[in-house]
């Protein structure tokens, strides 16, 4: 069996934040990634990397930030039934 990884460039952005806000850079980047999941900009795994969390762990955090696991993308659908 043959595995292919598709690369993907990724873009850095630095960004300022008040000290006054209590999150910490890995809460940052999981509302983040739960924003970016939900508005269907990245797959599951996208945000698994981009948080550094596996996608299950990233899943198992996405209903404590307030974001639903349920992608509307037929993409992900199709993935999800071709990893199935």
């Amino acid at each position: 069996m043959v595995t292919l990884i598709k690369l993907v460039k990724m873009k850095t952005i630095q960004l300022e934040i008040p000290n006054t806000i209590d999150l910490s850079e890995t809460e940052i980047k999981l509302m983040l990634a739960g924003e970016l999941y939900e508005r269907g900009k990245l797959s599951l795994g996208q945000c698994a990397s981009l948080t550094g969390l596996t996608k299950r762990a990233f899943v198992e955090l996405m209903g404590k930030y307030g974001f639903s696991i349920f992608s509307t993308s037929h993409e992900d659908l199709r993935n999800d039934l071709e990893n199935a």
